[in-house]
């Protein structure tokens, strides 16, 4: 077991602990603490999904809105069934292709699910991540987990452990200590409690690939002031301190001296900070960590370049919107 005691402070008598252990993490989860962990997405940040006490205090260390809700990852298919009064033949479909893996499918809850983890909704959002740290992790938990980003609220997910330490060193029990995240980008949410499934949140699984298992599937239409079943619908999300600003692929920005830069063009790479990335995923994987390297930095203004509205292009963008949002 390698554990780390002496973590840098960061502004907190309160010390973090930081471990490699995903045993040593999940007996704290156990003890009713909560814990951030890797997944291939974001880094999250959870508790035993039954125990009300703990999940409240993911609420008070994100500074996390109560009407926004959790999503429940899981070790093994078979907790589907601790947590769901059904599965339909769509979500049946979409577990069977893409669990493990970075989608989310939103079923009706049993009554064992606490309110505070579904934003007193009656659905719950389900995932099984896929890598090997989480999915050891998850397994040693022995119970079900919820968990959001492990961020403060509106700020970028993070996407490696030392982002974690920077929002929430002091806040809360444990950081798993991974690699850095493979995705860089939230779950696809996809609610399957209707007659045509629907795509909530777009993400690291595309409507494309979606649309090959079920073919009916449709982005969702949801107007902003329903209760979304979904995180990261109703609230500002992914920002950083910088203003966020979104150009045509191609453009030639003028003042750039002091600004940031990022996207799949070279034109505007002379910039303050700058990532030329080479494909949407690559760009998808590096945003949020550009963004906190931007704000590290100082940096008042950063310019990102739109993609196409295909293939993981479609979440990238919509990440985008949301953090330009003011």
């Amino acid at each position: 077991m390698e554990t780390d005691h002496e973590p840098e402070k960061i502004g907190s008598s309160r010390r973090t602990l930081l471990t490699r252990s995903a045993a040593e993490a999940a007996a704290i989860i156990r003890r009713g603490g909560v814990v951030a962990f890797p997944t291939e997405t974001v880094y999250g940040l959870g508790a035993d999904a039954f125990d009300e006490n703990a999940v409240a205090k993911i609420f008070e260390a994100k500074n996390r809105p109560p009407d926004n809700p959790l999503i429940i990852h899981i070790g093994d298919r078979s907790q589907i069934e601790m947590l769901a009064e059904e599965i339909p033949e769509s979500a049946a479909a979409l577990i069977d292709r893409f669990f493990p893996g970075p989608l989310t499918v939103v079923l009706k809850k049993k009554d064992a699910v606490p309110s505070i983890v579904s934003a007193g909704l009656e659905t719950v959002g389900i995932r099984m991540p896929g890598n090997e740290i989480t999915s050891a992790f998850l397994k040693e938990c022995g119970v079900p987990v919820a968990a959001p980003s492990a961020n403060i609220s509106g700020r970028p997910s993070p996407t490696d452990w030392r982002a974690v330490q920077e929002d929430l060193d002091g806040r809360i029990d444990c950081i798993l200590q991974g690699e850095a995240t493979e995705v860089g980008i939230e779950s696809t949410v996809v609610d399957c409690t209707k007659p045509v499934p629907e795509i909530l949140r777009p993400g690291a699984v595309s409507i494309e690939e979606l649309r090959r298992v079920v073919p009916a599937i449709r982005a969702s239409d949801l107007d902003a002031d329903e209760a979304a079943a979904s995180p990261g619908l109703r609230h500002k999300h992914y920002s950083p301190s910088a203003a966020v600003v979104i150009v045509r692929r191609g453009s030639e920005i003028d003042d750039l001296k002091d600004s940031g830069f990022i996207g799949l063009e070279s034109s505007n790479s002379t910039a303050a900070k700058a990532l030329v990335c080479s494909t949407p995923k690559e760009y998808a994987s590096k945003l949020f960590a550009f963004f906190r390297e931007c704000d590290r930095a100082g940096i008042a203004k950063i310019y990102c370049e739109e993609v196409s509205e295909e293939g993981i292009g479609t979440a990238l963008m919509d990440r985008l919107r949301r953090a330009a949002e003011r």
